[in-house]
């Protein structure tokens, strides 16, 4: 860096340059950061305003259940009509638009959600149907798919002592990836009129789940809006009223200004140490959706005849509702970050997915840097700019449930979060990272940063 500094850019303070400079960063990376902060200020705003209509949502649930400290207090043993409990499952249900909620500290992670739901709605001799393709790579051994279907177990999921698949109690999948098909243009139809026919075509007499993965878990397909799942939805319920839309939500709570339960989807889970938790929630995950199927999640979550009335959390309420009053506003911050990578990264010569002014339906940024050195590289800077474990030194490895070693990196105060910033990346081509979250939008400035001035622009040899 130049000692006047006049060359630098005037978006960015001259002692967050200074530190930079100190960390290594180039005085050109610091001047295409600069003007990278002016190009999106209109895309910023866009995201703001949807903040806003997000957090009046959420502030007038509050308002209407009448939320007050008591029912902020922790709960013991069976926690029967527990008043926390009853009233954070209203204001999901309100949030989200369903008709009833399941909101529980039981759950670990947005699978165990997912295996929940369709052990509760899914008999032998069932079918389920994925309209997004392939599925996320953990759900993968609870339906009996891939390296893990069958009685073969993969390294990473050993089949000995674990639980029976879907498929092991005879529930059939099919996938197909319909958002992939449908070209614009395409036969001069328009999105619903192809998906009424191909959904018409898809579904059998035993179908009775229909799964509609929001994200786009390790692929670089786009993630599906809010009004695509609508569109998906609206077509199999004109194919059979009776079928069960089944949304996994992970990653995409408050990218936009409606829910897949506002527009026709049925069930609509999640986990609550992504978006809805806000950086807050220590754990958990939320259902939400008709009432009779919310009973089936309980009951198949606890047990037949008592899971509607069950559920304690000693360790209390306040980190649920708090999280989820700031998680619009969270989300926004995380989707900044995320347009600030995109286009940073973008402009240093690098495929990234969604481009900077695209549509987001999740905070993940999807950003192939095409070799596995520049992913060790990439997820070893966001590591080394994380508030907890920022020495640690991430390395590929065979994580469970997964059918290729990954590497993450996610410095964060709740372990696993990805609400707050972190990454990860399956070790294998094309070498894409995955960076979602971010609890400020200035920390993921900051980490993204140093770690494109680590790995250096597309046209740099490795």
């Amino acid at each position: 860096m130049s000692g006047s500094g006049k060359n630098l850019p005037s978006s960015l303070p001259q002692r967050f340059l200074a530190y930079l400079s100190r960390e290594g960063v180039s005085e050109d990376l610091l001047n295409l950061a600069g003007e990278v902060l002016e190009s999106i200020e209109d895309i910023w705003r866009e995201i703001d305003k949807v903040a806003l209509v997000n957090s009046a949502r959420v502030i007038q649930a509050f308002r209407e259940e009448k939320v007050s400290q008591a029912h902020l207090n922790p709960s013991t043993g069976y926690a029967y009509s527990d008043p926390g409990r009853d009233a954070l499952e209203r204001v999901y249900a309100r949030v989200f638009g369903g008709q009833a909620a399941c909101v529980s500290s039981h759950w670990v992670s947005g699978t165990h959600v997912l295996a929940t739901a369709l052990r509760g709605l899914l008999a032998p001799g069932d079918e389920l149907l994925s309209l997004t393709g392939d599925v996320y790579e953990t759900l993968k051994p609870v339906i009996g798919i891939g390296d893990n279907a069958g009685n073969s177990p993969s390294r990473n999921c050993p089949r000995r002592g674990r639980g029976p698949t879907l498929k092991d109690i005879g529930v059939g999948f099919r996938q197909v990836d319909l958002v992939s098909q449908w070209t614009p243009g395409g036969e001069g139809q328009p999105f619903p009129d192809f998906l009424r026919k191909a959904v018409s075509d898809l579904v059998k007499a035993n179908t009775k789940v229909v799964l509609i993965q929001r994200s786009r878990g390790y692929s670089l397909r786009r993630p599906c809006s809010v009004q695509t799942i609508g569109e998906m939805a609206q077509a199999v319920h004109l194919a059979n009223p009776q079928i069960v839309v089944l949304v996994d939500n992970c990653y995409g709570e408050f990218t936009e200004i409606a829910e897949p339960s506002m527009v026709d989807a049925d069930l609509v889970v999640g986990s609550l140490i992504k978006n809805p938790g806000g950086g807050l929630s220590p754990i958990g995950g939320y259902a939400v959706g008709r009432e009779d199927l919310i009973r089936a999640v309980k009951e198949a979550l606890y047990a037949p005849g008592i899971g509607t009335g069950v559920g304690a959390n000693p360790v209390g309420y306040r980190p649920f509702f708090q999280g989820l009053f700031v998680a619009p506003h969270v989300v926004a911050e995380a989707l900044k970050g995320s347009v600030f990578a995109s286009s940073l990264f973008e402009r240093l010569g690098y495929r990234v997915s969604p481009a900077p002014a695209e549509m987001r339906s999740d905070i993940v940024q999807c950003i192939v840097l095409g070799t596995p050195d520049r992913v060790k590289t990439f997820a070893r800077a966001i590591q080394s700019y994380s508030p907890v474990d920022s020495h640690a030194i991430p390395e590929p490895w065979g994580m469970p449930g997964y059918d290729s070693d990954v590497i993450m990196a996610a410095g964060t105060f709740v372990d696993g979060s990805s609400i707050e910033l972190s990454c990860d990346a399956p070790f294998e081509p094309p070498y894409a990272v995955y960076l979602q979250g971010g609890l400020f939008k200035e920390h993921v400035i900051t980490a993204t940063l140093v770690a494109a001035s680590m790995v250096g622009p597309a046209s740099k040899l490795t």
